[in-house]
């Protein structure tokens, strides 16, 4: 392609995922060291020894259950196939690179930032794979990258941020195709029989109370959804993932499937809402835990929406949402 047009780099920023059960540790204290995500006065002087304790003993069961998804998350791959199939898309209207930069694990965003510097650009987009925007997640990513270029060459090249796309009609048809795959697996059950569980990783209360749009970007994601789905089936927002003895985002997802157990519900469907790679806690949490206390509880059909993954609907919506930044 010729290099007259202007060359754009995209990132694709995530939180990443440990690449072997070595990596588990190591991952982990990545996470609970980062300042965006353990903050409390005076944290400064016990952030590093309290992510070496937690790290240390979380490390023990969250290995236990990276090994039964396989060893290892599936988030880097699976975020460089949306990266290769983003970058295919933006090809056939613009010089494009589409780069992964990772919040806790390989490749970090200084690795990103580097490769980055190898090459010439006249503008880079920066685009957190969080559907819906948090502090803690799209906001660490991107305070991240505002650290690790302060001093780089990079500073210079005009920089474009898409903050979220929860509402992106795109993305919203995408979530809906993937209900619409997962409600075929129900072959016995009419619509209005399907309970639809929806289920969103939660974040303390205190960080929606301190004015984080997080929350609210759910619920209109789930409402858009309900809308454009059309279904008859009864649905309710969960929140999962919970760490720690502080109050988090209720109902939470391990106390609402007894909740509907002893509603009756005997067919469920779990979406995994602000996910778009399915990951240890998808994989985990959800499609082995949660399962397995369902079916415990009498619900006779249980299945998980996969996360969007390489949807080429999802693909079109990111590249749209990129172009309209290089315009």
């Amino acid at each position: 392609m010729s290099h007259s047009k202007p060359r754009i780099a995209v990132v694709l920023m995530q939180l990443g995922g440990p690449d072997s059960l070595e990596a588990v540790e190591p991952f982990l204290y990545n996470l609970f060291v980062d300042p965006d995500i353990i903050d409390f006065p005076f944290a400064r002087f016990a952030r590093e020894p309290l992510a070496r304790l937690v790290s240390s003993t979380r490390s023990r069961k969250v290995r236990h259950r990276y090994a039964a998804i396989g060893g290892k998350s599936p988030i880097l791959e699976l975020t460089i196939l949306q990266a290769r199939e983003l970058e295919a898309e933006l090809c056939k209207s613009v010089d494009a690179k589409a780069y992964v930069a990772m919040r806790y694990w390989h490749p970090l965003t200084e690795e990103t930032i580097r490769e980055i510097q190898r090459e010439k650009f006249n503008k880079i987009i920066l685009l957190p794979m969080y559907p819906q925007y948090s502090k803690t997640t799209s906001g660490s990513s991107l305070n991240e990258w505002n650290r690790r270029t302060a001093t780089s060459r990079l500073d210079s090249i005009p920089i474009r941020v898409i903050k979220s796309f929860h509402d992106h009609p795109p993305y919203v048809e995408a979530v809906v195709e993937r209900i619409n795959e997962a409600l075929a697996r129900f072959v016995n059950a009419k619509a209005e029989d399907i309970f639809l569980l929806f289920s969103a990783h939660g974040v303390p209360q205190s960080v929606v109370d301190s004015g984080d749009p997080y929350k609210a970007q759910v619920e209109e994601t789930v409402r858009l959804v309900m809308e454009h789905g059309e279904w008859k089936s009864p649905h309710l927002l969960c929140w999962q993932s919970k760490v720690g003895p502080s109050v988090w985002l209720k109902p939470y997802l391990h106390k609402t499937i007894p909740q509907l157990a002893a509603q009756g519900v005997k067919n469920l469907l779990v979406i995994p809402i602000a996910f778009v790679t399915d990951h240890i806690e998808t994989l985990h949490e959800i499609d082995i835990e949660a399962r397995e206390q369902a079916m415990r509880l009498g619900i006779t059909q249980f299945e998980t929406m996969p996360a969007l993954n390489d949807s080429p609907t999802l693909i079109k919506g990111l590249a749209e949402l990129v172009l309209k930044q290089i315009q």
